[in-house]
C-alpha cells in the first residue's frame, strides 16, 4: 500500500483571466506564489518518498515550493513529468471561453464549453484523451512504488504529485476505475488553487507483485483505492490578497514583496 497525494498549482496569470488555458504555459501569480508557500510549510515536517510535477510553470514551481520547505533529509527525488500536463485545448488556447450553447466557431474565435468525454477542440484533446494520458502518467509515477511496496504500511511510501485540475480529476478516475469503483471523475473535480486530496493505493492482491514486472500492461493490476481527503485548502486560510495589484501580477522571484474552472469543476464528465 501506498499514499498519493494530488497536488493542484497555485493561482496562475491565467486564472485570472477568463481564457481556455491547458498547455499555454502561464507563470504564478505573486497570489499563487504565496499559495504554494504556504501548501510548502503545511507539508514541511512530511516525509515525501517522491515528488512528481507536470513541466508547466504554475505546477513546477508549487512542487518546487513543495520540495524546498522539505525539511527531511535526504530530499525526496523530484521528477518532471509531461504526461501529467493540463488538458490540451489545442486552438482554443489563450481565447476567451463562454457558457455559450452554440457549436465552435473557429474563425470568429467562439470555443463553448464541450459538456462530453469524446470531442475536442482542433489540434486538443479529449477528456479520453487526457484520461488515457493521465494512465500512462500512473504507470510512470505510481505503479512502480506499488510494486516496491508489498507488505509496507500506507504512510512507509508517501508520493506526491503536482498537476492540474482537470488533470487530477482524470488521475483519480482512472485509479478509481482500475480498483473497479463506478464513482465518476466528477466526484473529485472544483479544486482550489494548492488544494490537495489524498488517497491510500494498492494491489488488491498482494501476492500477485511478486509476479508483476513493470514490462507488463499495468492496467491490468487490479488495485484498491481509498480516497482519504479531498479538496483540503486550510493552509490558505488566512492568505490576503496583496493591494494595489501586486498580488495579481506576475511572480517574480527577483522581488521580495511582491478563481474555478481549470479546479477541474467546469466541465459535464458524463
Amino acid at each position: 500500500m501506498i499514499t498519493v497525494t494530488f497536488i493542484r498549482h497555485g493561482e496562475s496569470m491565467d486564472n485570472l483571466r477568463s481564457v481556455w488555458a491547458g498547455w499555454k504555459d502561464a507563470p504564478l501569480s505573486n497570489h499563487g506564489m504565496n499559495q504554494a508557500r504556504a501548501m510548502g510549510e503545511s507539508f514541511a515536517t512530511t516525509p515525501y518518498t517522491a515528488i512528481y510535477c507536470s513541466d508547466l510553470k504554475r505546477a513546477h514551481s508549487t512542487a518546487q515550493a513543495l520540495l524546498n520547505a522539505q525539511t527531511t533529509d535526504p530530499l525526496p527525488p523530484f521528477t518532471v513529468e509531461p504526461d501529467l500536463r493540463e488538458q490540451n485545448f489545442g486552438q482554443a488556447e489563450g481565447n476567451a471561453w463562454s457558457a455559450a450553447s452554440t457549436g465552435i466557431d473557429v474563425q470568429n474565435k467562439i470555443y463553448p464549453v464541450i459538456t462530453n468525454r469524446v470531442d475536442s477542440f482542433p489540434d486538443g484533446e479529449s477528456l479520453n484523451d487526457l484520461a488515457a494520458r493521465a494512465g500512462r502518467a500512473l504507470d510512470k509515477c505510481v505503479v512502480p512504488w506499488i510494486l516496491k511496496s508489498k507488505g509496507e504500511k500506507a504512510e512507509e511510501t508517501h508520493i506526491a504529485i503536482v498537476s492540474h485540475g482537470l488533470c487530477i480529476s482524470e488521475l483519480i478516475g482512472v485509479l478509481l476505475k482500475r480498483a473497479g469503483s463506478s464513482d465518476p471523475p466528477r466526484m473529485y473535480t472544483g479544486l482550489s488553487n494548492t488544494a490537495w486530496t489524498r488517497l491510500v493505493v494498492g494491489a488488491r492482491d498482494e501476492d500477485r507483485l511478486d509476479s508483476v514486472t513493470l514490462s507488463e500492461k499495468a492496467s491490468d493490476l487490479p488495485l484498491s483505492v481509498q480516497v482519504t481527503h479531498i479538496n483540503v485548502s486550510a493552509h490558505t486560510r488566512n492568505l490576503i490578497r496583496q493591494k494595489g495589484g501586486i498580488g495579481s501580477s506576475e511572480f517574480d522571484p527577483k522581488q521580495q514583496d511582491i478563481r474555478a474552472f481549470f479546479g477541474g469543476g467546469g466541465i459535464s464528465k458524463q
